[in-house]
């Protein structure tokens, strides 16, 4: 039987400890895919946790005790999982009190994932989150568009910003090619740890990148279009809206090999 785990400080969490999160909005995470006990781009995770950890609750865990509770949580269960780590505070929310409060941490391991196979078709949906730059949870908003999308025969949904911009997908990062370079969205958004894998690792190969407005009107243009989260570098996308969009393969493998060139690193 495999086991996985959820763990509250680097201790198994009873229920005592999972009530008042249940409830709990206020609270920042990170998502990855740990393979033989390692995650790649580890360091952009934790550099998440701790930019996150400052602007929600001006101060954050030493990197240390972030990679002591990883460590704890990932050699609870099998070599390789899903894992989420969130941090929250005692204090909850509606209350500005809790400044002087130790932060919590709730680490989560699942099955091991790599996305759905695709190629995906994508609604578009005009959405700016709140604090778009965090990975925060309490997001309603993103469950209700994909089901509307899915409602409306799409798999997912891409969201556009009051200015016509394409940002980022419901939990994912959007990217697309124009036949030479990598092309990135600009807009307010979440910027993805595996999005900073693959470009960092783009960068080493010598790949071209843009980051540039794209609107509806710029899709006919574009050679291909994916999206990308922690399971996976790129799952094709063949249609955004009413206009459909190459498969490009190529474009698919190329981001598949940077992220393969990123090395897993043990917490």
């Amino acid at each position: 039987m495999t086991f996985f785990t959820v763990q509250r400080n680097g201790r198994p969490a009873t229920a005592g400890d999972l009530a008042p999160l249940a409830f709990a909005g206020y609270a920042h995470f990170t998502a990855m895919q740990v393979r033989q006990g390692r995650v790649r781009g580890l360091d952009l995770h934790l550099e998440r946790l701790r930019g996150a950890s400052k602007e929600l609750f001006g101060r954050a865990l030493p990197d240390d005790r972030i990679r002591h509770l990883l460590r704890a949580a990932i050699e609870a269960g099998p070599a390789d999982v899903s894992l989420t780590a969130t941090i929250s505070s005692p204090a909850g929310e509606f209350t500005a009190a809790g400044d002087d409060l130790e932060l919590d941490v709730l680490i989560r391991t699942g099955p091991a994932s790599t996305g759905p196979a695709g190629p995906l078709a994508l609604a578009v949906v005009e959405h700016e989150r709140t604090l778009p730059a965090l990975k925060h949870v309490g997001e309603v908003a993103k469950t209700y568009y994909l089901r509307q999308a899915v409602g409306h025969g799409y798999d997912d949904a891409a969201f556009i910003d009051r200015a016509g911009r394409f940002s980022e997908a419901s939990i994912w990062n959007l990217a697309f090619w124009d036949g030479t370079s990598v092309v990135w969205p600009q807009a307010e958004m979440l910027g993805g740890t595996m999005m900073g894998i693959v470009r960092r690792q783009l960068d080493r190969l010598g790949v071209p990148q843009l980051a540039r407005t794209v609107t509806l009107a710029d899709l006919p243009e574009l050679s291909g279009a994916v999206v990308m989260n922690s399971w996976t570098p790129g799952i094709a996308v063949h249609r955004i809206g009413t206009a459909p969009l190459p498969e490009a393969p190529s474009f698919v493998e190329l981001l598949h090999d940077a992220h393969r060139a990123e090395p897993l690193v043990a917490p």
